[in-house]
């Protein structure tokens, strides 16, 4: 399956790099389109020539399939990255919660029959074992966790092919994404994580937007029916702190540099990919190779 690299990255990341000149395809143009609403052209030092070059480069990229990577974000760390292309229509007809609103039902899922042990969902002695990257934060994480993650845990972690296994990567999108891992971790104490991890991409609104405070917190671990005086007592203690860290030692050594990422009995997959192509590595992997 061919797996677009000229990935839509978050347009901040895209302003804040060191040297936008690295920017390569679809997000140059994105970066040219946003800074030309804001600043006025340098006629002298932007010759048609180059803007033609530019496009032309872009236009090659999507035509291409996006063959070279996307960017070397050497002081980013972790790069959120899809499969593909999203769109602004396409983001403008996901299913979202309205921001400041009630803590939204979590939708029905198949985990409360499985074995849960903290982060981790299946049969300890799986043949497969997939360990998810990811941010809370994260949009495509969000998508993932909509339109895959289900299939997977009906298919393969149900019937005790696959042990799967989520960690964090730390405060990678702000302060809000270290707060949501840490209060998730919390809630696996009480046998709740994947319930409390439904919850928080259930009603997710943005990036830092307050979804992800102490009080919406307390509300969502409310919401799962947990103990508030020991999820308070573990949260306020920073419990976690330690396992977040080692989350991010793990990302690191483990070669991960995108959200959502993958390890499939080792095989890296990045970016939230289609049910089809984690059937396949798991397929694979159930088949030794």
């Amino acid at each position: 399956m061919r797996v677009f690299l000229c990935a839509e990255l978050d347009l901040n990341v895209i302003k804040h790099l060191a040297i936008p000149g690295q920017l390569t395809g679809y997000n140059r143009l994105r970066y040219l389109e946003e800074t030309r609403m804001t600043e006025e052209p340098d006629v002298t030092h932007r010759p048609s020539a180059r803007k033609w070059i530019v496009l032309g480069i872009g236009g090659a990229c999507a035509l291409l399939g996006c063959a070279g990577l996307v960017v070397a974000l050497a002081m980013a760390g972790f790069t959120p990255i899809s499969s593909r292309i999203v769109r602004p229509a396409e983001k403008a007809n996901s299913t979202m919660p309205a921001r400041n609103s009630p803590v939204a039902a979590v939708p029905a899922t198949p985990i409360a029959a499985l074995e849960q042990s903290t982060n981790s969902l299946g049969d300890p002695n799986a043949p497969v074992r997939i360990i998810e990257y990811a941010d809370f934060q994260c949009p495509y994480c969000r998508e993932f966790w909509q339109e895959t993650e289900p299939q997977i845990i009906a298919t393969y972690v149900k019937t005790g092919k696959v042990l799967y296994e989520y960690r964090s990567v730390g405060a990678f999108l702000g302060p809000e994404s270290a707060a949501a891992a840490q209060a998730a971790y919390c809630a696996g104490d009480q046998a709740r994580f994947w319930q409390y991890h439904d919850t928080l991409f259930t009603n997710w609104t943005g990036e830092n937007v307050g979804d992800f405070s102490n009080d919406k917190l307390d509300g969502y671990a409310r919401s799962v029916g947990l103990d508030m005086a020991a999820f308070d007592a573990c949260l306020s203690a920073g419990k976690y702190t330690d396992r977040i860290d080692l989350d991010v030692a793990r990302a690191k050594a483990d070669g991960i540099h995108a959200t959502p990422s993958f390890l499939i009995n080792g095989t890296l997959l990045e970016g939230a990919q289609p049910f089809e192509a984690f059937r396949h590595a798991i397929d694979a992997a159930l088949q030794g190779q």
